[in-house]
């Protein structure tokens, strides 16, 4: 699959150059950085959670975790992850847990984690768990600069 047609579609709407970086197999994103040779810092993950009856996409770097207690404070309630079915509903075209970045590509409001901006070239999954797709910092802060932000995440 290499990235979705979706997300394709997405990144070309909005002039953004891509490429991809084909790995070993792997299914959590530390072990993709790591099979990459890229800083976890760098690999970009998304994670969807529920924030009351709203699903939000997060983006926090593969090195670190969600801290559902910050992320709450911010989003100002209870959150929890999201299903795999539920996650499965809004990104039909991804493998599970293969999820873009890009929350406003997919209908979901995006919030991302200090940590990811301002970052040199920005790595993240395209749909499986083979490719990560690489594209450079201007871009990455063009698409999610607006984007809500802070820091909700501690160490992995």
């Amino acid at each position: 699959m290499a990235i979705t047609a979706h997300l394709r579609s997405y990144l070309d709407d909005h002039d953004v150059r891509f490429e991809p970086v084909v790995h070993s197999r792997t299914f959590e994103m530390a072990r993709a950085a790591h099979a990459a040779h890229i800083p976890g810092r760098n690999v970009a993950k998304g994670v969807m959670v529920k924030s009351g009856k709203d699903y939000v996409l997060t983006v926090v770097p593969a090195s670190r975790r969600l801290d559902m207690d910050r992320l709450g404070k911010f989003l100002g309630g209870k959150v929890s992850l999201a299903s795999e079915a539920e996650a499965a509903r809004r990104f039909p075209d991804c493998e599970y847990g293969a999820i873009p970045p890009f929350g406003e590509a997919y209908g979901l409001d995006t919030v991302v984690d200090d940590d990811m901006l301002g970052s040199d070239d920005v790595y993240f999954e395209g749909g499986d768990h083979q490719t990560l797709i690489a594209i450079d910092a201007a871009d990455w802060n063009r698409l999610l600069g607006a984007a809500r932000h802070a820091r909700f995440t501690a160490p992995a």
